[in-house]
């Protein structure tokens, strides 16, 4: 048994235990006890991690449920800086300089008024509340000169009174930076700061192989890489029925066997079903297979605009390739002479250049050269519909 051997103590104010964001803590994160001591020690033995694993699968539920564990909680600080969005070296210096401040508004007052000592260039976007602690006023404009930021920044993860552990999520997007050297100008930084430690976290696993395989790049085999698999399904379905049970309710094991198959064992997936089964089970109620198509239909339909929208954007041969893809299911050639001919496409070439425009616009992904689209509720709604 991966969760039932440990008891947590349960908030009690939790509506809803199965979380489609955040961490709340031990109890309500499922399995991953290997993965969770591999991290840990990894870091408190002085490494860098390259975090990688498709999109949705839980690396920053792990990186927030490690530095949650005492060994790193008493003994460090800790950061998670979120870079999905940022399309610059001055996007990135605002995103991390904005995360440290707001991470250390919770810590005694002598650390954030170190920080405010050092980083002297962000300094007059910073004013304190009425409660006296720091707000951070500045907009993304107000980063002049990213590299003198980044060099106060790093200043003061050098010189703080704990060590530092700084996990960046989505790293991978560092590569479409406007700037060409950014990694260059990252790694030096990381090379000289001897008290931190860093988790790149990303999802684009080919980019994140090549920014830390390759021997032409800044941060070749600077890294311990570690990949996320599936949590097994015996794990989730103790975490699962232990928490309708305490709830006063029930699921089969053959529900929560649907719910995994169906997804491919892909956490936020199995969370969301969960969390919408959970919703509209009352106590007493048990959910049985037949409870869980009706939930998944629910969930698309209320999702429905947002995937015409995404439709609308897209060229007629990128959407009618999204669509193949959606009906031929796993494992298909996507150039192969049978895929073209049985939904009517135009050529091998045409094709390709569809799947290279879905893959930029991350709606498709491809591992080990196999093609399919991001999303499964997306999937499952084109196969519904289209």
């Amino acid at each position: 048994m991966h969760y039932l051997c440990i008891r947590y103590q349960q908030n009690l104010s939790m509506k809803n235990p199965f979380l489609t964001y955040g961490y709340a803590g031990p109890a309500y994160f499922c399995d991953r006890v290997e993965e969770t001591k591999r991290l840990t020690t990894l870091l408190v033995n002085g490494n860098h991690i390259a975090l990688m694993s498709p999109r949705r699968m839980g690396k920053t539920g792990l990186i927030h449920h490690c530095f949650a564990q005492k060994e790193i909680a008493d003994h460090y600080y800790t950061f998670i800086v979120d870079i999905y969005a940022t399309k610059s070296l001055s996007e990135l210096t605002f995103a991390l300089g904005k995360n440290i401040l707001s991470t250390l508004k919770s810590s005694e007052s002598k650390v954030w008024t170190q920080f405010l000592k050092i980083v002297g260039s962000l300094r007059t976007g910073i004013t304190l509340d009425e409660f006296g602690k720091p707000s951070w006023n500045l907009e993304i404009g107000d980063i002049k000169n990213p590299q003198i930021s980044l060099d106060e920044i790093f200043d003061f993860l050098s010189k703080a009174d704990k060590p530092c552990l700084v996990a960046i999520d989505e790293f991978q997007t560092i590569a479409d930076y406007k700037e060409k050297n950014v990694e260059a100008v990252l790694r030096t930084y990381i090379q000289k700061c001897n008290n931190a430690r860093f988790v790149f976290s990303g999802s684009r696993r080919k980019m994140m192989g090549e920014i830390f395989n390759s021997p032409s790049r800044p941060f070749y085999q600077s890294a311990t890489t570690m990949s996320l698999s599936s949590i097994p399904l015996p794990a989730y379905t103790d975490y699962i029925q232990y928490h309708f049970r305490s709830n006063d309710k029930n699921i089969t094991p053959e529900a929560i066997s649907e719910i995994y198959n169906r997804f491919e064992g892909t956490t936020w997936y199995i969370q969301k079903v969960a969390n919408e089964l959970f919703t509209y089970t009352g106590k007493g109620e048990t959910v049985s297979s037949d409870n869980v198509l009706p939930a998944i239909c629910r969930i698309i339909g209320e999702n429905s605009d947002t995937y015409m929208e995404t439709l609308y954007r897209l060229t007629s041969k990128q959407k009618m390739v999204l669509i193949a893809l959606a009906k031929s299911g796993p494992n298909v050639q996507v150039t192969s002479a049978q895929f073209i001919n049985k939904y009517k496409l135009a050529s091998s070439s045409s094709v390709q250049k569809a799947l290279e425009a879905l893959l930029e616009k991350e709606i498709v992904t491809n591992h080990l050269g196999t093609f399919s689209i991001y999303d499964y509720f997306f999937s499952l709604w084109i196969r519904e519909n289209l």
